[in-house]
């Protein structure tokens, strides 16, 4: 039975309204063992279930806005702050690195053959620990016309005084192909600029003995109050850039009397990623449903709009029904490239990250990203459907709303485009994309086959293909994991079944010297992304399957606990390789595995069949045969606090939360 309740007018069963200090709580009577331990899971992973990086809107903020206000309050001021550019790419806002500055910090110019000149390594500490970047201590090399050198500082790196009406600064000598450098990536700070000033960088190529003075693109002038900036310069989208670059030439003009600071100059790998405008609207998207805040909306409409428009436009989705990558390096060809003779070429500028599994060169057409887009796309019909019933909101029309009947009927050929695009009709799965020539990569892909499940985008008779497989009921011919050992692992299924020594980025040159499972990526788990795998299995097999698999997962985690946690037990040989703080592994559970946070969700988002929606929420609960019922406490919705209990017979109350 399904429960549709609008806040407001729900009647609550009376019971004291304070709010809970505590974590919300798992009960169910009968299986005590198995709730302690899950709730011990939960608190584990929850306090630091945080963070501004846009890979994990799709994930924490699903998993966090529920429990509290303090949650809700962080992804309202992370929401509201997030960068957006010029043209309405989300940035990712991961780390500082050596490549595109609202991207993925690698690859770096240091793994690409490129070219980087830093006079100052202030707040670059990954390149410092991993590349050692020491900065520039003088000028030699470079030419510098229309200003004075006034000093190096370590902080804001080369200062100078224009003294001309046009400043040049010409880098030394270097030499790297332009798919390495689709982007000039500079940063530097101005003070006294013209308001009119037009800042711009050349650049000459190999076999040019002149500058051409045509040859130029434009990036945006600072001012005072700017501070230290970054400026990536999209190179790669001028006319005839091609071949090997030799030199930089910065040019600024209407500056005498002006400072300009350079801090440096870089070849850059475009490192964004196409999933992050899709996962920042569907973070924003889910904040909205759970607290109801107009306030924010009102805010923060015109930057949804436009991250929603650009993530549609950028990668032809109307036109395509799916997600076709065209960023340099993303056309889904691997970094690396393995003869008939056995003999490995490397190719840089190759193979770039797409995605959380950031050595896969996902891109071309992208099954993933793909998936990302359908959930938004379907959220913000949704959004833009309330905005239009509400008019009370007084929601603004900023960023030209989109029609939800449309944005409707775009999700509804994604999923028919998906279906067939990306099934793999010989293994009886999904691949996880299609390069750039036409070929179909298919290792297994345990995750994009759970979350198209997950996600709505698998037919019922694909998902039960996907678990015969899972469930070792069938074998794929080549996979290296068939039967029991996809289930190795035992808190996940491996995330992938097939051994990949051959596609990866290319600065990933030697996958065969780690050995199979003890790389997250080739036949490792990841704990986070079991919640998709109990979720596919309530949607596909129903709440009896799913309950089994997590009484699996909580066996595993009570084992761990009792030899004193992860890092405790997993030192043990034979039991897997951690990752985590740096080192490659093949099992991702804590320190930067954020998402762990996931797994105890199934019970609100499974089980209890619990959704928030912009006037309250519904509930359909779905419970194993042996549950008499189950209470999730200490649900934060709309400024209330519940606690909701749904019963073997059907019956759901909800209860004002202690």
């Amino acid at each position: 039975m399904k429960y549709v309740v609008q806040l407001g007018v729900c009647l609550l069963l009376a019971c004291p309204t304070a709010e809970s200090a505590e974590l919300p709580q798992f009960r169910v009577p009968g299986h005590e063992a198995e709730m302690t331990a899950l709730n011990e899971l939960h608190a584990l992973h929850h306090r630091h279930a945080f963070t501004n990086c846009t890979l994990w809107d799709i994930w924490l903020p699903h998993a966090t806005l529920w429990t509290g206000q303090a949650s809700q309050a962080r992804y309202r001021t992370s929401f509201l702050t997030r960068r957006i550019d010029a043209e309405g790419y989300v940035s990712m806002q991961q780390h500082r690195g050596m490549a595109h500055s609202e991207g993925w910090p690698f690859p770096a110019w240091q793994q690409s053959t490129g070219s980087g000149f830093h006079f100052s390594n202030h707040h670059d500490v990954w390149a410092i620990q991993h590349f050692a970047l020491q900065p520039l201590t003088n000028t030699d090399g470079w030419e510098i016309h229309g200003a004075e050198v006034e000093s190096i500082d370590p902080v804001w790196g080369l200062r100078l005084k224009a003294t001309d009406d046009v400043v040049s600064i010409t880098t030394p000598a270097f030499r790297c192909g332009t798919i390495v450098a689709p982007f000039a990536r500079l940063e530097w700070a101005a003070r006294g600029l013209s308001a009119e000033s037009q800042p711009r960088i050349a650049w000459l190529l190999e076999g040019e003995a002149e500058w051409k003075p045509e040859r130029y693109a434009a990036f945006p002038p600072l001012r005072d109050a700017d501070g230290l900036q970054y400026a990536n310069v999209p190179l790669y989208r001028q006319p005839g850039y091609a071949g090997l670059l030799t030199r930089y030439r910065v040019l600024v003009d209407r500056a005498a009397g002006s400072h300009i600071d350079l801090k440096s100059v870089i070849t850059a790998i475009d490192t964004r990623h196409p999933i992050t405008n899709p996962l920042y609207v569907i973070g924003c998207t889910e904040y909205f449903a759970w607290t109801g805040d107009v306030a924010f909306l009102r805010e923060n409409i015109g930057r949804l709009r436009t991250a929603m428009r650009y993530g549609l436009d950028e990668f032809s989705v109307p036109q395509e029904k799916h997600v076709r990558v065209p960023w340099v390096g993303h056309d889904g060809r691997s970094g690396l490239v393995i003869g008939p003779d056995g003999k490995k070429t490397v190719r840089p500028g190759l193979g770039v990250g797409n995605n959380y599994w950031d050595l896969l060169p996902f891109g071309g057409h992208d099954a993933l990203a793909t998936m990302y887009a359908f959930d938004a796309i379907q959220r913000f019909a949704a959004l833009e459907r309330a905005i239009a019933a509400h008019p009370e909101w007084a929601v603004p029309r900023d960023g030209e709303p989109f029609a939800a009947e449309e944005l409707a009927r775009l999700a509804d050929e994604l999923k028919a485009d998906f279906q067939k695009r990306f099934w793999n009709v010989e293994h009886g799965r999904f691949v996880g994309w299609i390069d750039v020539t036409g070929r179909a990569y298919d290792y297994g892909f345990t995750f994009v086959n759970l979350e198209a499940i997950y996600y709505g985008l698998a037919s019922a008779d694909q998902a039960q293909s996907i678990f015969t497989w899972l469930d070792g009921k069938r074998s794929v011919a080549g996979d290296t994991s068939s039967g029991a050992d996809i289930y190795r692992w035992r808190f996940a299924p491996r995330a992938t079944t097939r051994r990949n020594v051959e596609t990866y980025t290319w600065p990933w040159h030697g996958p065969e010297t780690i050995s199979w499972g003890d790389q997250v990526q080739d036949g490792g788990a990841v704990l986070g992304f079991s919640y998709h795998d109990l979720m596919a299995r309530l949607k596909t097999h129903g709440p009896d399957d799913a309950w089994r698999r997590l009484c699996e997962i909580l066996a595993w985690f009570r084992e761990v606990q009792a030899e004193g946690g992860y890092r405790a037990y997993y030192a043990k040989p034979g039991r897997g390789l951690l990752q985590g703080g740096g080192p490659p592994g093949g099992l991702g559970m804590d320190r930067e595995f954020l998402e762990s946070v996931l797994v105890p969700q199934v019970m609100l988002y499974g089980f209890l069949g619990f959704t928030p929606t912009a006037e309250g929420y519904t509930c359909h609960p779905r419970l194993p045969k042996d549950w008499p019922s189950l209470t999730v406490t200490g649900i934060h919705i709309h400024d209330q606090v519940l606690d909701i209990t749904a019963h073997a017979d059907g019956r759901v109350e909800a209860r004002k939360g202690m």
